[in-house]
């Protein structure tokens, strides 16, 4: 007898609970709803729906991936973030709602209609720069990151997007190579975790995400030492800046970019009350020799 939509999140349900997984209600959901070809609201009006069997060998598929802590997003290839869905790769970081809190903060400090030149340095699924620039048409963006797989990503998602022409992607290391006070915004999310801590992480995060865009080296903040400096390099006078850090961070990376020169540094909490995203400006009084 076939599965119905009710029984079948029923049952993912309970396998993802007895393997841990946290969150198995939202999770199963998502599974099943991709599995049959569903929508949320086919599960509460249509629950005595059927599946075909081809419905269920994927949702098995799926259920088994995710109960060996594959994270929904690589079984999916898809995430949604702030307004936007991307697809999503082995070999880019899941956006996480923690990072929208960057998003935020930029659009509250370049109105809509206003035109700017946008920086994402660790550009990644192209989460934070893309959710920007849909909502400021007037913007342009460049995103960098060392990674020719993680801009392949960026690139299908500022196409499907319909965000291409606003969008410029290179590989390359950090600002090499780009000239002094080209920029009105810089944003970031750098490799933040601690060498040693990557190991204790959840099995989704230390055995999926890419290691390049975790590891911040032996006090994960190498490199907020090298971006520090350098975004206060290409930022304009005036220019606004905006870095995810770890919830631990705050002194340290706050004192990075004062002593590189930045003005109005504060950090910024998610909403879990963490402190997630330093940003500040660059002294629009500087006297360049």
């Amino acid at each position: 007898m076939s599965l119905t939509l009710l029984q079948a999140w029923q049952g993912a349900k309970a396998r993802l609970e007895a393997a841990g997984i946290t969150g198995p209600v939202i999770d199963a959901r998502l599974l099943v709803e991709a599995a049959a070809d569903a929508t949320r609201a086919d599960i509460v009006t249509d629950p005595y729906r059927a599946l075909s069997p081809e419905q269920e060998a994927r949702l098995e598929d799926y259920v088994s991936r995710r109960a060996r802590r594959e994270p929904v997003s690589h079984i999916l290839g898809r995430k949604g973030f702030w307004k936007i869905m991307l697809s999503v790769t082995k070999d880019v970081l899941t956006p996480r709602p923690d990072t929208e809190v960057i998003v935020d903060e930029v659009l509250k400090a370049f109105p809509e209609g206003m035109a700017f030149q946008m920086l994402d340095l660790g550009v990644g699924s192209g989460a934070i720069l893309l959710s920007v620039l849909a909502e400021r048409p007037a913007a342009k963006g460049l995103g960098i990151d060392i990674s020719e797989d993680a801009l392949a990503v960026a690139r299908d998602n500022a196409a499907n997007l319909g965000l291409a022409r606003q969008v410029a992607l290179l590989r390359g290391d950090w600002t090499a190579g780009l000239g002094d006070a080209s920029f009105d915004l810089v944003v970031s999310n750098p490799p933040y975790i601690a060498t040693k801590v990557i190991e204790t992480l959840d099995p989704e995060v230390r055995d999926h995400e890419p290691r390049l865009a975790l590891d911040g080296g032996p006090d994960g903040l190498d490199a907020y030492r090298l971006l520090a400096p350098e975004i206060l390099r290409v930022l304009k006078p005036g220019g606004v800046f905006a870095v995810e850090i770890g919830y631990d961070q705050k002194d340290a990376v706050e004192a990075l970019f004062r002593d590189a020169g930045a003005a109005e540094v504060r950090t910024v909490l998610d909403l879990g009350n963490r402190d997630r995203v330093v940003t500040g400006v660059k002294n629009p009084l500087e006297i360049r020799p």
